[in-house]
């Protein structure tokens, strides 16, 4: 039988202990985590255009010159994640200690579309070697390029500065805490549902009507210890005044 909306909160209502404790846990969890156990990664960029050849500056740039430039870009975004241009960032460069293929996995390229921008990205527990590795990428990408496609076409439109010091791009604690959350409090209204739908313990009368179809003739109420221990001594003391009124009355006749 289908529960409606009021018989899931009921059950829910029922356990709500478990699914506050099991919220409140994550949550908490999630947070130590965040602040305190996770590295904190920095994040630089370098952004390099695309514009016409050296020996064409002065010339009118038309719509055929800007569209071939657009399309070039995705060629150069596969060149610069070469071992080619990475080795020779990694031999001019060992202060990093990254290898070409290291080199090649922590710089990301992109660009916007229709536009002769492309950005090169990279993350770093040191914000100032991120920017220090976007920088020498983009210079020697910059100083390469004439030399793979013939064209020197590419310049720098500005460097990552070593200078500053911005906030970390991950771990985001707020996030980590809204996500656990989130997730935590839908994995307990799960686990709240399964132990409801395996718990097949008959407690009241509906529940006898619900799932064997029989009318209850009586009930055994559950009685507690101490309600036990209550109608002991209610009963003791009862006693005790009925005794001492049979003594009350023998002494008077």
């Amino acid at each position: 039988m289908e529960l409606d909306l009021r018989g899931y909160v009921k059950i829910i209502k029922k356990r709500i202990w478990l699914l506050l404790a099991i919220v409140l846990f994550s949550s908490v969890a999630s947070g130590v985590v965040s602040f305190f156990f996770l590295t904190p990664i920095y994040e630089a960029s370098t952004k390099l255009i695309v514009n016409k050849p050296a020996e064409a500056v002065g010339q009118q740039l038309n719509i055929n010159d800007v569209t071939f430039n657009i399309q070039v870009i995705n060629t150069y975004k596969e060149v610069i994640k070469t071992h080619y241009i990475m080795g020779i960032v990694a031999a001019e460069y060992p202060q990093f200690g990254l290898t070409s293929s290291e080199l090649i996995e922590k710089v990301k390229v992109s660009s916007v579309n229709n536009t002769q921008v492309m950005t090169l990205v990279a993350q770093d527990k040191d914000y100032v070697k991120a920017a220090n590795i976007v920088n020498a990428v983009s210079k020697v990408f910059q100083r390469e390029i004439p030399k793979v496609m013939k064209v020197d076409n590419v310049s720098i439109l500005n460097e990552a500065s070593v200078n500053v010091q911005p906030a970390p791009v991950k771990p985001n604690p707020v996030l980590n805490v809204a996500i656990s959350f989130v997730v935590s409090m839908m994995a307990a209204v799960g686990l709240i549902l399964l132990l409801e739908y395996l718990d097949d313990t008959i407690r009241t009368e509906a529940d006898v009507e619900q799932y064997l179809g029989l009318p209850t003739l009586s009930a055994i109420m559950k009685i507690k210890d101490e309600d036990l221990a209550k109608s002991s001594r209610k009963t003791e003391s009862i006693a005790k005044v009925g005794d001492k009124k049979h003594v009350n009355a023998t002494t008077s006749n």
